[in-house]
């Protein structure tokens, strides 16, 4: 697609949301930006922001058209295409109250600018080149990120780590299709012979690469969303009381009554550095009440769904038939721990035979977290993949996975002798899909998709 972009329309929104904040952030980016923020801001001293050099911050008074003072705050200018949108902006740096800010925000819509939309400045950036797709994602799962991991992988995808690995592997193709399509169309010119064994290799580099960064997916939804993880045990088993002590806080309602829990209940926290989605069930057990019995449907469809189930046993209790069945279920999940609970008190319950590691804890004392949160890191290690250079999400994935399908039909064309007309469409049937992840060739429903989950001002 052409990454050149213009418009005639200049936008303007409020960068941090409407919450009173110590700072308040308002955005332009167009071709009159630089002129409208110098109708309503006049600097303590020296030139208008038109004459100012870029990306200089510049003190004095924000106002209105009639020239009553909104705040005192800091302005700064950069001229395209060297800024972020690749457009001329201003930016506003006010205090942060809602009230000056909208207030701003409503003289630039009468002096002609319009309210941006979601997105729409980084859109703005990604339409005049000024960033691929990939990395445009990025900034929103930077936002988003909730572990270190997760914004140093965003960091790195912002900063271009996969858009470099796949333009390689496009650069590659696109050699292969140049070579065949220039012996085919001047066989005058002295160009070398079109050989298709000779780029076997380069086919199968680029098939093996890309498997890898399929591989990562897996690991960068985890990382994105966090892992599906679900408590079970019997009532009263402690279950609720752990959820509490990892989270740091009362989050469930905790008594000696069983079944004090009738529905599920969805945090997330990070735990050994891992961010897991943690969803405290009912106890999963046949019951007549009616409230009780839904909680427990929705239990059993957490379990359903979880990646990792940490089966809480009553440690100061008899084992019994109940625990076993909660074992049994643990025992097909993807991953699995088992939590000796309230070992704090006289322990009853006998060694647990099972498969899964069995650890004691006590939510009460915080024995056994430590050695919890080593044992979610050992599950999930974190892949040996440079930072940025894992998809994080589904779309990524599926362009990756149909430049796969393509690579491999080209080999498999390749190795039963069909012609080179027939590889070379499945070659660049890959780099139509290499070309989708970057944003090269996508269509406009689908960008419009992506930037719908920003944030405005973003």
């Amino acid at each position: 697609m052409d990454t050149r972009f213009s418009r005639t329309d200049t936008i303007a929104a409020v960068a941090t949301g409407a919450q009173l904040s110590a700072v308040g952030i308002l955005r332009l980016s167009g071709p009159e930006a630089i002129a409208l923020a110098d109708r309503l801001f006049e600097p303590m001293a020296g030139a208008p922001l038109a004459a100012r050099e870029d990306r200089k911050l510049v003190y004095g008074r924000l106002k209105t058209r009639a020239g009553d003072v909104l705040d005192l705050c800091l302005c700064t200018v950069s001229r395209g295409p060297h800024s972020y949108t690749g457009e001329d902006t201003a930016e506003f740096q006010c205090h942060g109250s809602p009230v000056v800010l909208r207030a701003a925000l409503e003289e630039l819509f009468a002096l002609g600018a319009r309210q941006a939309g979601p997105g729409e400045f980084t859109k703005r950036a990604f339409l005049n080149g000024r960033m691929d797709l990939s990395a445009a994602e990025a900034v929103a799962d930077l936002i988003e990120a909730e572990t270190v991991e997760a914004a140093r992988n965003a960091a790195g995808q912002l900063s271009g780590a996969i858009a470099v690995r796949v333009e390689g592997i496009y650069a590659a193709l696109a050699d292969i299709s140049a070579h065949y399509h220039a012996v085919l169309d001047y066989p005058d010119e002295d160009i070398e012979d079109f050989r298709l064994a000779a780029y076997r290799d380069t086919l199968t580099r680029a098939l093996r690469d890309l498997r890898a960064l399929r591989r990562s997916f897996e690991h960068g939804r985890l990382l994105r969303s966090g892992i599906p993880t679900v408590l079970i045990g019997r009532p009263n088993a402690g279950k609720s009381s752990l959820l509490n002590a990892l989270l740091g806080y009362e989050r469930a309602i905790v008594t000696a009554v069983p079944g004090t829990t009738r529905d599920t209940i969805e945090e997330k926290l990070r735990l050994g550095g891992v961010c897991l989605r943690l969803t405290d069930t009912a106890g999963i057990r046949p019951t007549e009440d009616a409230v009780e019995r839904l909680g427990v449907e929705r239990s059993r469809a957490a379990l359903a769904e979880a990646e990792l189930v940490l089966v809480v046993i009553d440690g100061s209790e008899t084992f019994t038939d109940e625990d076993a069945a909660l074992l049994r279920e643990a025992e097909r999940a993807p991953k699995a721990l088992v939590l000796l609970s309230k070992s704090d008190r006289p322990p009853r319950t006998a060694a647990v035979e099972t498969s899964l590691p069995v650890l004691p804890i006590s939510a009460l004392t915080g024995e056994g977290i430590d050695e919890l949160e080593r044992a979610v890191a050992a599950l999930f290690p974190r892949p040996a993949v440079p930072a940025g250079e894992i998809l994080t999400n589904a779309r990524q994935a599926e362009a990756v996975e149909r430049a796969i399908e393509a690579l491999e039909a080209a080999l498999q064309a390749m190795e039963t002798g069909r012609t080179p007309d027939i590889v070379l469409t499945e070659s660049e049937g890959a780099m139509a899909a290499l070309g989708e992840l970057s944003g090269r060739s996508v269509r406009e429903d689908v960008t419009a998709r992506i930037f719908s989950r920003f944030c405005v001002g973003k």
